[in-house]
């Protein structure tokens, strides 16, 4: 160090990675200077096709928010693609995420967008939202028949914390919990997401979800891959935080080792937000490997 220097990095919390880095490592607002244009473009095409498509408003639970959008595509016996938004857990709502029920509908689909407490209505309890996630899966199972679906070609999308959400669903052991088939989900495609909650645990992110060592184990993926029954796409964009592309990498290793089917795609300069356009375009890199998840699976 030269003479006069001052060393300003403090003790290592996580990896490489002091408490300062890990902290942005969180917060991907860092990483994408665009974050509002994106968003500006998304709540307008949203606005649009919300507006057009006319959904349907269910209700899957006792909560006035435990409900969803439904998107019908006119198929008879069609699927389902059910999204499941992000925003930190602090944000977003199912029609700020229309937009998607075009994609989805393209692929022959229909589509149910997921709405769904966020942390600061629940005083913090990562849990309950896992839980209304989970239940409003398992709804759209059950009464699929009654919406003129396919109860057996249920798919599971999400992205960033809406991505660590719908992986906590598709490791949920659906027999003993919900007396449903251990395979209700067909596929799952992850874009951004976190699915190992020991470094997120250590982040700023502490200050608003109360971490607690039942919701780090009950809430990673990662540790919970018995229960994986269906192929998953995962994706992050190389603009990402290292943390984020680390947390997918890992969870693709472990998908691996486990012997899970799956398909990781990493694009190029994409950062965070950009990720959910890259699932919206049909004709993109992750747009056509979830339209062959999603219409091959059986």
């Amino acid at each position: 160090m030269a003479d006069g220097a001052v060393n300003t990095a403090g003790a290592k919390v996580w990896l490489d990675m002091d408490q300062a880095a890990l902290d942005d490592a969180y917060d991907q607002a860092i990483w994408a200077p665009n974050q509002k244009a994106v968003h500006a473009r998304r709540n307008a095409a949203s606005e649009e096709a919300f507006a057009r498509l006319k959904p349907r408003r269910l209700t899957y639970g006792d909560k006035p928010i435990e409900g969803l959008d439904y998107y019908a595509c006119g198929k008879p016996g069609a699927g389902i693609a059910i999204f499941v938004h992000g925003g930190a857990w602090r944000s977003g709502v199912a029609r700020n995420f229309a937009h998607l029920a075009d994609t989805f509908v393209g692929f022959g689909l229909n589509c149910a967008v997921l709405d769904f407490n966020n942390i600061d209505e629940v005083d913090g309890n990562l849990l309950t939202m896992a839980s209304q996630v989970r239940h409003g899966v398992a709804w759209i199972a059950r009464n699929a028949g009654m919406l003129g679906a396919n109860g057996e070609r249920l798919f599971l999308a999400g992205h960033s914390s809406g991505a660590h959400l719908a992986g906590c669903a598709v490791v949920t052991d659906w027999a003993k919990d919900f007396g449903l088939p251990a395979n209700v989900i067909k596929g799952a495609a992850l874009l951004s997401g976190m699915y190992d909650m020991t470094p997120v645990a250590l982040s700023k992110r502490s200050e608003y979800v109360r971490f607690t060592p039942e919701t780090i184990e009950r809430l990673s993926a990662i540790g919970r891959l018995e229960n994986v029954h269906c192929p998953i796409l995962l994706g992050y964009g190389k603009l990402e935080s290292p943390e984020f592309q680390r947390q997918t990498s890992a969870f693709a290793q472990a998908l691996v080792a486990a012997g899970k089917p799956h398909e990781l795609i990493v694009a190029d300069g994409t950062n965070h937000f950009e990720m959910l356009e890259a699932l919206h375009n049909p004709l993109g890199l992750f747009g056509r490997a979830a339209q062959r998840l999603m219409t091959v699976q059986s």
